[in-house]
């Protein structure tokens, strides 16, 4: 029973290491130092569960995130007509962004209300 509250604690943690790992493959990049810091920013919180770095990780997820919600607004707004590869492109992002931030806003309500002992 402890394993699975263990691993519902950790959700939001494991589901931006999944973001992480869908935007390196979706870079196409073999090496991509960003994926690689970012996913080892949040296995060490995951290890250590310092409170700042609790915090600032979400924050800095949740502004990037909406920052890319304007490119892809812009970027749908080039196609000629508002076509199937314009509504996958749309459907795609908005989802992988918007589920980034929700896994982010809870992680950073995991731990701004983190009691300290």
């Amino acid at each position: 029973m402890k394993s699975y509250n263990k691993i519902i604690l950790n959700l939001p943690e494991y589901l931006l290491i999944a973001a992480v790992i869908f935007y390196w493959m979706s870079a196409g990049l073999v090496i991509n130092y960003i994926a690689i810091a970012l996913i080892l920013g949040i296995v060490l919180q995951m290890i250590f569960k310092n409170r700042v770095v609790g915090v600032v990780i979400p924050c800095l997820m949740i502004l990037v995130c909406l920052y890319m919600i304007l490119a892809l607004i812009s970027e749908v707004r080039e196609f000629p007509s508002f076509n199937s590869d314009a509504q996958t492109l749309l459907f795609v992002g908005l989802l992988y962004f918007i589920l980034t931030i929700l896994a982010s806003v809870i992680m950073l309500v995991k731990y701004g209300t983190l009691s300290t002992k």
